[in-house]
């Protein structure tokens, strides 16, 4: 068992910034992609940003340029710097880690969620 915890949201004007945290802990024996997903009122959760164990990042076209996802292996934690924040990036932040294991007699990946992190953008 992953657990996620995220730290690092709260309310900021539009065109500010913040930066949000994810560590994961538990049992760990190998964490894949980690990745941000967001959820705003009303809408479906929308991938945001991944990164891969070798740090290849991918950012959703709403948030190029203005995103940044990093990551930090040894310590299990993946972070997204938020720049030029809109309105619309208002929404709760997911942390999201794609854990190898072994489970029902093979190996193989499972995904586990934090609790998420408000974020709200004031225009």
């Amino acid at each position: 068992q992953v657990q996620l915890v995220e730290s690092g949201g709260g309310l900021v004007q539009a065109g500010g910034s913040l930066r949000l945290s994810c560590a994961a802990s538990g049992s760990i024996f190998s964490i894949n992609n980690m990745s941000w997903y967001r959820q705003a009122p009303g809408k479906q959760r929308e991938l945001v940003a991944t990164i891969t164990r070798g740090g290849n990042t991918n950012y959703a076209d709403a948030v190029k340029g203005r995103f940044t996802i990093s990551r930090d292996n040894a310590k299990n934690t993946v972070s997204l710097q938020m720049s030029s924040l809109k309105a619309e990036d208002t929404a709760v932040y997911y942390c999201n880690a794609d854990h190898w294991e072994y489970s029902g007699g093979s190996y193989g990946t499972r995904a586990y969620w934090g609790q998420g992190t408000q974020v709200t953008v004031s225009s």
